[in-house]
């Protein structure tokens, strides 16, 4: 038997948050409308996973926090907040932050099907707005490819595409790491 998840009415941020700490799934919030989080794929589970396992050695040594998909990020105080599949924060507001990252310096979302075209659109214009944000990854889970935006002078964002055998430069953490690391164990075939 499939639930159907009826829509709820709009509400205030403060309702929000009061409201999704009894829910059993996670929801965004945009502009007084929430949205289930749905749950993903093996493969986009292994590469958010691979990612965090990568930085986390690097950025603890640094003073910095990287979290994986349960932790979300502010955009603006009022709308909205997503829970991204990665994001690092080296502000010392967010080290010890309970409820939402205010300041992330690196988001990454994990492309799939289903996601991709909301990661590349909304997501990525409503991210760009965000201050401190110096650099957005869209990480492919069907296929070896990732694309990286970093902030350049002004509002202008430049564009770093990597495919197999590539070395990404994370110049905001002064971090390198080749691609392999993230699709380790990743299965691309379809199951039968």
């Amino acid at each position: 038997m499939v639930a159907i998840l009826q829509q709820p009415p709009k509400m205030t941020i403060e309702e929000y948050f009061a409201w999704e700490l009894q829910q059993e799934l996670r929801y965004e919030y945009v502009n007084g409308e929430v949205f289930a989080m749905t749950g993903g794929t093996i493969p986009h589970n292994d590469i958010a996973l691979n990612f965090y396992r990568v930085l986390y050695p690097h950025l603890r040594a640094r003073g910095c926090r990287v979290n994986v998909s349960d932790v979300k990020v502010q955009v603006t105080p009022q709308s909205p907040y997503y829970y991204p599949d990665v994001i690092v924060s080296c502000d010392p507001q967010d080290l010890n932050a309970r409820k939402f990252i205010q300041n992330p310096k690196i988001i990454a979302e994990v492309l799939s099907p289903s996601t991709s075209e909301k990661d590349r659109g909304e997501k990525f214009t409503n991210y760009l707005k965000i201050p401190s944000l110096q650099e957005y990854l869209l990480i492919d889970s069907e296929k070896i490819s990732v694309e990286r935006y970093c902030r350049g002078e002004g509002k202008m964002w430049l564009y770093y595409p990597y495919t197999e055998g590539d070395m990404i430069t994370l110049s905001s953490i002064e971090f390198e790491l080749a691609i392999a690391p993230l699709y380790e164990g990743v299965n691309f075939e379809a199951e039968e």
